[in-house]
């Protein structure tokens, strides 16, 4: 299983995108992933400067998911808030 937290947080540089890809290609359905991120999948353009390889990731990556859309409010900005 690989955990990728916060993807989006830091974009890629061009060598680091292609890593991941590979990564991720390998892991394409032999391994679990679970990846959370702040950004929709559209956003992903932001992440990686190559549009094509962002295109084949993220193709990958909703072939067979369960995706888990949360759209409440943040546990930690509601933490913070309480202690005000």
């Amino acid at each position: 299983m690989m955990i990728l937290d916060e993807m989006g947080y830091l974009p890629f540089g061009e060598e680091g995108a292609k890593l991941l890809f590979q990564i991720i290609s390998e892991c394409y359905e032999q391994k679990s992933l679970i990846i959370t991120s702040n950004l929709e999948f559209s956003q992903w353009n932001r992440i990686f400067s190559d549009s094509r390889l962002t295109a084949a990731l993220v193709d990958r990556l909703i072939h067979h998911p369960y995706i888990i859309s949360y759209t409440g409010q943040s546990f930690r900005l509601a933490n913070a808030l309480s202690r005000k």
